[in-house]
């Protein structure tokens, strides 16, 4: 899909990841529904993105809330004419302790925010793709939903149901023309990993800090690409990305496939 004329729903695009792409969408030609908790993240992307000539317009959404989820696809409805594009991205980790430790609250938010809200989304989304014939979906999972995380199990778990969602919904291609596939990052330099977690004693803040310090850390910038690649690849449609720092960009197949299970097949009811 050409993003050109398009019109693109992005949660969490009042930073990081969101606003990457925001921005390289926008550059695209696309509008965009910049949804956000954060109204002043959100509003400072409109900007940079209507400073840069392009056109987008801020929602403010919760989205672990279904009524805020329907309100943004209305919103976009009503203030571009449709939903094209749908980068559903909106993440946040486990606070410390790690599980099993951490309170019930802490890894119940992880799972709502993670997973419950990426799949409620889908289905807010989807009905507005299919009046307008089609559209393309990245869902924003991680390497931690594709190999074991040890820092943040609950997380991994989220991202892990993420991949096997966005795989087990193949069959919407054929049956709606509607594409959903969904970039698994490394570490990337957000708000996410520089913040600053109140929970945490200085050393546990000195810890955390050389070991983020380690690490090669990725670009919003280079999985803004790797949104974009999806959006434009007609191809693809089912598929996990893993995205390294280079940026390397890689299809990760599913570990084991049943060729004789009627299940494994996108066409089945």
């Amino acid at each position: 899909m050409d993003p050109k004329g398009r019109v693109a729903i992005i949660t969490g695009a009042g930073s990081g990841i969101g606003r990457a792409t925001a921005l390289a969408l926008a550059g695209e030609g696309a509008s965009l529904a910049i949804a956000d908790l954060n109204e002043q993240g959100g509003r400072e992307t409109v900007r940079l993105i209507e400073d840069a000539g392009g056109k987008a317009a801020f929602v403010h959404v919760d989205v672990t809330k279904r009524d805020d989820l329907e309100r943004m696809v209305s919103f976009a409805e009503q203030t571009f004419g449709g939903v094209d594009i749908f980068h559903n991205n909106a993440g946040i980790g486990t606070p410390q302790p790690r599980f099993p430790a951490a309170a019930l609250e802490l890894w119940e938010k992880t799972l709502t925010v993670d997973l419950w809200a990426v799949i409620a989304a889908l289905q807010a989304v989807v009905p507005a793709m299919r009046r307008r014939g089609g559209g393309v979906i990245v869902n924003t999972a991680s390497l931690a939903g594709l190999i074991a995380h040890f820092p943040d199990p609950v997380y991994s778990a989220a991202k892990h149901g993420v991949v096997g969602l966005t795989r087990s919904l193949a069959f919407l291609r054929d049956e709606a023309n509607i594409r959903v596939n969904c970039i698994c990052p490394g570490v990337v330099d957000t708000p996410m990993v520089r913040g600053v977690p109140s929970s945490m004693s200085e050393a546990e803040l000195k810890a955390r800090e050389a070991y983020v310090n380690t690490m090669p850390l990725i670009r919003p910038d280079e999985i803004a690409e790797a949104v974009l690649e999806f959006v434009r690849d007609d191809t693809l449609v089912g598929q996990a990305m893993a995205i390294t720092h280079g940026p390397r960009r890689r299809i990760i197949d599913p570990p084991i496939r049943f060729r004789d299970d009627p299940s494994q097949r996108a066409g089945s009811p």
